[in-house]
């Protein structure tokens, strides 16, 4: 049980450095977005699974499952904000 959760917990950083790497190397405000919210709400996920394996209890789990679903609705709402105040200021979506 604790290799599997050290696994999900590694997996998770890679996606959270997946994320970083795409906010650095993307060229717009919606690719950056985009980047962020589908690789650190993954990554987060995986994070929050390999916790709930180590931690044993369903209590946990469930609070850890509580906390991943808040913040996919608040990760959601807020790369929305983000991306309708860009197109307000005139920030074009990149095109090749």
């Amino acid at each position: 049980m604790n290799a599997l959760a050290l696994a999900c917990m590694v997996l998770g950083a890679l996606f959270f450095l997946a994320g970083t790497v795409g906010l650095l190397r993307f060229p717009d405000v919606h690719a950056r977005l985009h980047a962020l919210t589908k690789a650190d709400n993954v990554g987060l996920g995986f994070l929050l699974l390999g916790l709930a394996l180590e931690a044993g209890s369903a209590a946990v789990a469930a609070k850890l499952f509580v906390t991943w679903c808040l913040v996919l609705l608040a990760s959601a709402s807020v790369s929305h904000v983000i991306a309708r105040a860009a197109l307000r200021r005139g920030v074009e979506p990149w095109q090749r």
